[in-house]
């Protein structure tokens, strides 16, 4: 969507502050190692765009320093930018979380459930980012993939993307999140697995 100018129309006006609003409110939440703009992947960038082309949700894997996490951040930013062109629909929520800080909330409380108010944004937010996800810790009673399966599982049949981030490819994350997890993860992420390589960038100073 391009600058306000002269000859757009008032919607078009309107749209471009909410749009800049959103993205002012989001740069707030990208870590500053992530916030500088970067050449994302072509299949990020189209899954970014929201091209006609481009898979429902994004899972990107390769070793670590290649910088799966700058490109998620940026890719998650522009996604949020594209959600004012075409039909609006409000401004979308994105749920953004470390594999390890989501494990951890997903644990049992005290009265022994996961909060109802976390399940349901996770489920329902328009976008779910999970970074790192084969750095979490696994849950040995099995209630934290309990937990995922059942927020995969509502988002898949609600076509609600999700973004993942890993250092192995998604077949073989089902140590950490079960087996169901993995069956489902297979039918949500077809078509969008995108494979980073290149050099560890952490060693040139460069974010991940």
């Amino acid at each position: 969507m391009t600058a306000s100018s002269d000859n757009e129309s008032p919607m078009d006006s309107w749209l471009n502050e909410r749009r800049t609003e959103a993205l002012a409110a989001f740069d707030e939440q990208i870590p500053l190692l992530y916030r500088s703009r970067i050449y994302l992947d072509t299949k990020v960038a189209e899954w970014a765009d929201c091209t006609d082309e481009a898979p429902n949700s994004l899972f990107l894997w390769g070793p670590l320093g290649v910088g799966k996490t700058h490109n998620a951040w940026q890719a998650t930013r522009r996604w949020v930018g594209q959600q004012f062109a075409g039909a609006y629909s409000g401004t979308p929520i994105v749920q953004t979380w470390r594999s390890t800080a989501l494990f951890d909330a997903l644990r049992p409380d005290d009265n022994g459930g996961t909060p109802k108010r976390l399940m349901k944004a996770l489920q329902t937010a328009d976008l779910l980012y999970i970074d790192d996800v084969a750095a979490a810790r696994v849950s040995p009673t099995g209630w934290t993939q309990e937990r995922l399966y059942e927020i995969f599982d509502e988002r898949y049949i609600n076509r609600r993307p999700i973004l993942i981030t890993s250092d192995v490819k998604p077949k073989e994350i089902s140590h950490i999140v079960g087996e169901r997890v993995t069956s489902r993860a297979a039918e949500i992420f077809r078509g969008g697995v995108v494979h980073l390589d290149g050099d560890d960038r952490r060693k040139g100073g460069a974010a991940a």
